[in-house]
């Protein structure tokens, strides 16, 4: 959508310092690995360089975000250090707000009281799940409870509300992540992001999945899970982010013990999606399956908005091969109308 492709994020990674849990999807090697606090220089020399990318874009909105860690669990003198750097940024007119994500156990008036004197625009709360025996099982060292605590918390103080959630955790089921998807629509945060589960080596995940106690969902369950999970949220008006995790150095197909991971799952969803639209738009505009497979040579053009042109073909023209199996006969062709709203796909003729 035009919106999101205007909004640009320059994101800033901070270390695990200070958070004091080990959940079974962090990998602690890799967070151990570096002690040391980001520097000033490797900041604003991030920030510099993404800002002259960004010059002439014509965006409505550019951020810098503190991500890759519980940002409100470090020190409060360190997070008032990296916070006085973006702020520079933003009374210099060069950036529009500061973003950052945390855990929802660190949440508290002091704290928001110092991101407010900074002028954070929004808070994201790693939640992963609403249903308390996944938080215990994936050793979250919250409940649910702490989450909803911190979403009033976060509106009372005017910040944008972000929420964060996996798929596929420990003693999850598809109807939990549903559920979580669900008190997420409640809770009506301005956006969300959903990231299905990824067994990385060094984990107590990969522990868990090597003694048969934890099983990974897999790709495709991830992804038919996630798909039902961003309709919910989609339809509830939140702006979706992310889905699925980007390739780095520690999460890639080979370094994925739990075959979960895909470079372009969100494709994948979205595609999921657009499959489940466009045959019921066919089946409503000409009849059941079987009548349409008995009509012989039948040519239909679906209609989408230009973002989404490709997610009716599908990843790697999965649709296709889809409908192709399941009707013969059937003559497809996409086209595009920005009339049309995002994610929404018809039969125009």
């Amino acid at each position: 959508m035009d919106s999101m492709k205007k909004h640009a994020i320059i994101p800033i990674f901070i270390p695990h310092l200070g958070c004091p849990h080990s959940c079974v999807f962090c990998d602690q090697n890799a967070i151990t690995a570096r002690q040391q606090p980001v520097s000033e220089k490797e900041i604003t020399d991030t920030i510099e360089q993404w800002l002259s990318t960004l010059e002439g874009r014509g965006l409505d909105k550019v951020e810098i975000s503190f991500y890759g860690g519980s940002f409100t669990a470090i020190p409060l003198e360190l997070q008032t250090k990296y916070l006085e750097i973006g702020y520079r940024y933003v009374r210099a007119g060069r950036v529009d707000s500061l973003h950052l994500s945390t855990r929802p156990d660190y949440i508290d008036d002091e704290i928001l009281t110092n991101l407010k004197k900074y002028e954070v625009g929004a808070v994201e709360l790693g939640v992963q799940s609403f249903d308390d025996e996944v938080l215990e099982k994936s050793q979250r060292g919250h409940t649910a409870d702490a989450v909803f605590d911190a979403c009033r918390l976060i509106r009372e103080y005017g910040f944008d509300l972000g929420i964060q959630l996996m798929v596929g955790l420990p003693g999850d089921t598809k109807e939990k992540d549903i559920r979580s998807a669900e008190i997420t629509a409640g809770l009506r945060p301005s956006l969300a992001r959903i990231y299905p589960t990824v067994v990385l080596r060094g984990t107590a995940l990969a522990d868990m999945m090597a003694s048969g106690e934890y099983t990974p969902p897999g790709v495709e369950k991830a992804a038919d899970i996630t798909k039902d999970m961003y309709r919910i949220l989609s339809d509830a008006g939140i702006e979706i982010m992310r889905v699925g995790l980007k390739s780095t150095d520690l999460i890639t197909p080979g370094t994925d013990l739990g075959g979960t991971y895909h470079p372009a799952f969100r494709q994948l969803v979205e595609g999921m999606i657009a499959r489940e639209d466009m045959e019921a738009a066919l089946i409503e505009r000409f009849g059941p399956a079987e009548n349409i497979r008995a009509a012989g040579h039948l040519a239909v053009t679906f209609a989408s908005c230009g973002r989404c042109v490709s997610n009716m073909s599908g990843h790697k023209g999965v649709n296709r091969e889809y409908f192709r199996a399941k009707y013969p006969e059937l003559e497809m062709h996409f086209t595009s109308d920005n009339d049309i709203a995002d994610n929404t796909y018809i039969v125009v003729k």
